[in-house]
């Protein structure tokens, strides 16, 4: 718990160098502080977050996604109580659905993992998918990077969940876990929803429900026959993650494949691809923010709106005439 004077200090406003020190000390009010400022994009964010980039880059980032009620919160409850076990620390983010009603998460991690927040080495953040399409929300990489730079060992990143969208997650971590139930039709509307392309492990939870063996050996089945020609074996493995049962198992092989990915150099080559994701997403997001807010200010926006409404212009050339106006402009 946190001591009276860290609680008045949180309370008034931090300067950035106060905040900074406080987060290198490891004082976990400043990493929630951090990650307010981040996923709310304060003013001055992406200063911040560059000037911890540079601690980051030794945390091991595992995606949980899959079907909605399959038991993803709790086999991240399992893993994450396994890893304290051994002594490493767990950052974890939980993306919810949003709440129609306040615009923040529908579940939150007091409600789904009391007694594993209340751990000094665990760190559970619950954020509101906002609309976000892929599962994820808009600020989970970002959060990810914080949490990477506060030291955390391991981040569990689990989606929401929304079936046929949730592979924005691929693109966060280094080993994708998709989590399925043996519900007649589940393996196939997987195949479906884009998720055996980026599962590194497939598991099925509930596994004491009919269904579950003949589901893993269709599973295998199409795994064998559409990948037969890499070499990691994309293990499908059974688990009761509500009593215990299989996550010890998975642990072992999210363990070995971070293995493969090191032995094979597919770990360097698969950070070049998260980084060049992140730079274009970045360079994307700042370009057309910068933009937008330079055509508002000169009201070039509304102009070409008017014209298209008169039908003197249309989107396609508005948006050619907008790339004349600002081209060579400081951007």
């Amino acid at each position: 718990m946190a001591s009276n004077t860290e609680a008045m200090r949180f309370r008034r406003p931090w300067s950035e160098q106060e905040l900074l020190e406080q987060f290198i000390k490891g004082k976990t009010l400043a990493l929630a502080r951090v990650i307010s400022l981040v996923e709310n994009e304060a003013p001055g964010y992406r200063q911040l977050l560059s000037s911890l980039y540079h601690r980051t880059g030794k945390a091991k980032k595992i995606g949980i996604t899959g079907s909605t009620g399959a038991g993803k919160s709790t086999i991240v409850d399992e893993l994450a109580k396994l890893l304290v076990g051994r002594q490493q620390t767990v950052g974890i983010i939980a993306v919810d659905p949003t709440s129609p009603f306040t615009g923040g998460a529908l579940l939150g991690d007091r409600i789904r993992m009391q007694d594993l927040g209340l751990h000094k080495d665990v760190f559970i953040r619950s954020m509101a998918s906002r609309g976000s399409l892929g599962g994820l929300a808009r600020a989970t990489r970002e959060v990810s990077v914080v949490l990477d730079a506060f030291g955390k060992d391991f981040i569990l990143i689990e989606s929401v969940g929304v079936g046929q969208v949730a592979l924005d997650i691929a693109e966060v971590v280094d080993t994708t876990v998709v989590v399925l139930v043996p519900e007649s039709g589940d393996s196939i509307q997987a195949m479906k929803a884009g998720l055996m392309e980026i599962a590194d492990i497939f598991v099925i939870n509930k596994a004491d429900r009919d269904g579950a063996d003949r589901m893993a050996v269709e599973l295998q089945a199409v795994l064998d026959l559409g990948r037969r020609n890499n070499d990691w074996d994309y293990p499908v493995l059974k688990t009761e993650a509500r009593h215990g049962h299989g996550v010890d198992l998975l642990l072992e092989h999210i363990d070995r494949q971070r293995d493969y990915l090191v032995r094979t150099g597919y770990l360097k080559k698969r950070k070049e691809e998260l980084l060049r994701a992140e730079v274009r997403q970045l360079f994307s997001e700042t370009v057309r923010e910068k933009m937008e807010r330079r055509l508002a200010g000169e009201g070039s926006l509304d102009e070409v709106i008017a014209d298209i409404l008169e039908g003197k212009l249309n989107p396609y050339l508005a948006v050619d005439q907008l790339l004349e106006r600002v081209k060579g402009a400081e951007i």
